[in-house]
């Protein structure tokens, strides 16, 4: 997940205040848990307003198409329907959330047990995702669409929910952020997210040919 802070000098808004805004056509069909509602409360009690949004983005076939489905089947000479027919179906989210770790990962990765060349394909996935340079934090047991994925993203950025649009491809992760006090879009393409994001009063001026400067 990114996040795009004000303090960017590219970011601004018209959002005069942080409420609890919705798109249109856009509800949360998910209850809070207890838990993390009442976490959410405590949190917002304790943080000044902000003026300017946060948009917190999905990375994998929202800001980037997702290598995945072309270079790791070629990796293991498959189709993606063979790859997935014949992979693990929880080893990857495992190794994802810290449960197990990449020897473990290797062993797992085939329903059948079969060895693969690990550091081979540790280097196909840095190919891969040449677009990405880094990242900010690496968060264990943690996982969209648990809430604790998007409270402790609030929490690291000391935010309040309601100042937080969360944008992504998949509408489970969107419901789980509203289920936390979060803006919700789901990401169709780039022209459909222009539209909502203006809906929701981010107002958009050009910089120059193929950059949007956000206002």
């Amino acid at each position: 997940m990114v996040s795009l802070l004000p303090r960017a000098p590219c970011l601004a808004s018209s959002i005069p205040k942080p409420t609890a805004l919705r798109p249109p056509c856009m509800a949360s069909t998910s209850a809070a848990a207890p838990a993390a509602a009442a976490a959410t409360a405590e949190a917002s009690a304790s943080r000044p307003p902000r003026k300017l949004p946060v948009l917190l983005f999905d990375v994998m076939d929202t800001v980037v198409r997702d290598p995945f489905y072309h270079h790791i089947p070629a990796f293991f000479q498959m189709s993606m329907k063979e790859l997935l027919e014949s992979k693990h179906p929880t080893a990857w989210s495992e190794f994802e959330m810290g449960l197990i770790d990449e020897n473990e990962l290797a062993k797992k990765f085939f329903n059948d047990g079969r060895s693969f060349d690990l550091e081979g394909l540790k280097a196909c996935m840095v190919r891969a995702y040449e677009y990405i340079d880094g990242v900010e934090d690496i968060l264990y047991s943690k996982r969209k669409p648990s809430p604790d994925f998007y409270l402790h993203a609030v929490d690291h950025l000391n935010v309040d929910p309601a100042s937080c649009i969360f944008i992504d491809d998949r509408m489970t992760n969107i419901e789980a952020a509203l289920s936390v006090g979060m803006v919700g879009l789901q990401f169709k393409n780039a022209e459909v997210l222009k539209k909502d994001l203006c809906s929701l009063g981010v107002e958009f001026a050009p910089v120059h040919e193929g950059e949007i400067q956000v206002q």
